[in-house]
């Protein structure tokens, strides 16, 4: 099926959520019956549903920039008059928003999209998989909306829902950041600041579905910085394929737009910034201007950089574009400049090629520099790119050396001696217990606390009373910024403060809290798409609906730019322009019935 670009009957000026008739033109409805001699004319009152008043179900696999689409499809569904529901039973429409980085994820989508077809459920696929691999058979029949067209997600599903395939997978300008969202962490704002990248590496699809660099401007994310911080949002993750990479493209770099958000965070501390996952090349001529930035106190000091092996002939297989002592560079110098750094890495078993001592030059990296959190995952050829028609390291072989790479990571005991130290932590979670709430360190250090929902959200001092394996607990001594669902006007003026410690953007400031050791809390199950996921204790599954019930652990909800809530938004001339077209649609059907038994 071609692409459909041209749903709406004229363009430019039409209102979110708003649509005129659609043509058939690039649709796909679905076969009719063939009528028998005793077929019965159907009251066409009994077959009319109201646009917006379905229940969709929204499943998310992959990364955080994966996460961000969803929230974004999910507040102009929300914004619309969707209910979000996590019941998939109960829905009367699935989407599913994939990943392609992994076997098991792409996997995991094929078996819930069967699940879907036997159910009889409409299905909306979004996601890498689609625009990376159109033509999967495991597609057919279903609707697709591609990763740069999560702004028409509402035309998609409307037609869906009327038994029509659609699909949106052509590439055209970037998605608008001010569209509504619903967030699954309310203190929480994932911000993309660019989509794809610069590179080519061999066993990676996502190029394939993000494409080359696009970045937002400058001026663009930091308008979508401020809208997050007066809506009370206490973490803002910067998002993307590679951060490093961000604004080679438009002639600016990822220190400008640092700099440009730093100057915009609350000088108390209540908002912290969280950089994402940058690859070695593109930060390596930036490593003083960012380790500038990392030690500022409203900037987490921490940073994934992924470095997938230690040894060069398999990162020159992989055409990673370093070498490894390229990425000792970064390491180190962070390392020295930022005060208590903290590093997550990436590791790949097994890819073609690599060879014992290429694995054992892995192991002695991980074992010399000790990180805190290591992302160990299996080598898995995507369909596609150069690395499949490589010759592959035998199954047996690759699992045991994820094993063995698994065993050196856990002999490790990070936490040891922290026992007593004084931390201040952003309370942003509740754990995976259900008792505890997850709060995390200047160096992204994660502390259980056994504390009232009440503090979500806050920012606090606390005392180190205890670590394990994989977890730090703490006691609460001062709260520093209790959470409100308004952010001051004090605080709003601050935040332009040149002056004030978050608005300095010149020179770093000192770190306010006690650097703390390098380890982390961590969690040796495996992730959805079978990546195990060392160092970092997976966060509790805050469902995403349209509950009004404000409890923490029931609903973590918000609602973004819109504020529509049911029965009481305002109307407006679209709202009133909706209601007559649905009037006069009922009017022409009852008119028609009434010719029809007319007729008899």
């Amino acid at each position: 099926m071609e692409d459909i670009e041209d749903l709406l009957v004229g363009n430019g000026g039409i209102a979110p959520g708003f649509r005129l008739p659609v043509t058939s033109v690039g649709l796909n409805p679905k076969k009719k019956p063939i009528k028998s001699k005793h077929s019965f004319i159907q009251d066409p009152l009994q077959s009319i549903k109201i646009p917006g008043t379905q229940t969709i179900y929204i499943k998310t696999f992959g990364c955080s920039h994966n996460q961000s689409d969803s929230e974004y499809m999910a507040g102009q569904l929300s914004a619309y008059g969707y209910t979000l529901s996590d019941d998939s039973e109960d829905a009367d429409l699935w989407l599913i928003n994939t990943c392609t980085v992994k076997s098991p994820s792409q996997s995991a989508m094929d078996t819930l999209l069967s699940k879907g077809k036997s159910a009889k459920k409409p299905l909306v696929v979004a996601g890498c998989v689609p625009q990376g691999s159109r033509n999967l058979k495991e597609l057919e029949g279903v609707s697709i909306v591609g990763v740069q067209q999560i702004d028409r997600v509402v035309e998609v599903v409307e037609e869906t829902l009327k038994g029509h395939e659609v699909r949106l997978l052509s590439r055209k300008t970037l998605p608008a950041l001010d569209l509504p969202k619903v967030r699954k962490n309310k203190f929480v704002e994932i911000l993309p600041i660019n989509v794809g990248c610069l590179g080519a590496c061999t066993y990676c699809k996502t190029k394939h579905a993000r494409g080359h660099l696009g970045s937002y401007t400058v001026e663009g994310l930091v308008r979508r910085v401020q809208t997050a911080i007066a809506e009370g949002v206490r973490e803002i993750w910067l998002s993307s394929e590679d951060t490093g990479a961000y604004g080679r493209d438009i002639g600016v770099n990822l220190p400008i737009l640092l700099k440009a958000i730093i100057a915009e965070l609350p000088s108390n501390g209540s908002t912290m910034l969280r950089v994402g996952m940058t690859n070695p090349p593109y930060i390596l001529e930036h490593l003083k201007e960012i380790a500038q930035v990392l030690s500022h106190p409203c900037v987490y000091s921490f940073l994934h950089v992924p470095v997938q092996s230690g040894s060069n002939a398999v990162l020159s297989g992989m055409n990673r574009e370093y070498t490894v002592e390229e990425f000792k560079t970064v390491v180190d110098t962070l390392t020295a400049l930022v005060p208590g750094m903290q590093i997550a890495t990436d590791i790949i078993c097994g890819f073609p090629g690599e060879t014992d001592d290429d694995f054992a030059e892995t192991v002695e990296l991980i074992k010399t520099y000790k990180f805190s959190q290591v992302h160990i995952s299996q080598f898995y050829p995507r369909p596609g790119t150069p690395a499949a028609r490589m010759k592959k390291v035998p199954s047996a072989v690759v699992k045991k050396r994820s094993r063995e790479l698994t065993a050196v990571f856990e002999s490790f005991t990070p936490y040891n001696g922290m026992e007593g130290q004084i931390e201040r932590i952003w309370i942003t979670d509740v754990a995976t217990d259900g008792v505890h709430l997850v709060g995390h360190t200047k160096g992204y250090i994660q502390v259980l606390v056994d504390a009232p929902e009440t503090l979500l959200g806050a920012s606090a001092k606390v005392k180190i009373t205890s670590v394990g394996r994989w977890s730090v607990f703490g006691q609460v001594l001062e709260v520093l910024n209790p959470y409100t669902n308004e952010t001051t006007s004090d605080q709003n003026k601050s935040s332009h403060n040149k002056s004030s410690p978050c608005g300095a953007t010149d020179e770093p400031c000192a770190c306010s809290v006690e650097p703390g050791s390098c380890c982390s809390a961590v969690s040796d199950k495996p992730s959805e798409d079978g990546q195990h996921l060392h160092g970092l204790r997976n966060r509790s599954n805050l469902i995403m609906k349209g509950s009004e019930n404000t409890n923490p652990r029931e609903s973590n909800l918000e609602v973004d730019s819109s504020k529509l809530k049911g029965s009481t938004r305002r109307w407006n001339l679209v709202d009133k322009a909706l209601v007559a077209g649905i009037v006069l649609s009922l009017l022409t059907a009852i008119y028609l019935l009434l010719q029809l038994r007319s007729r008899k």
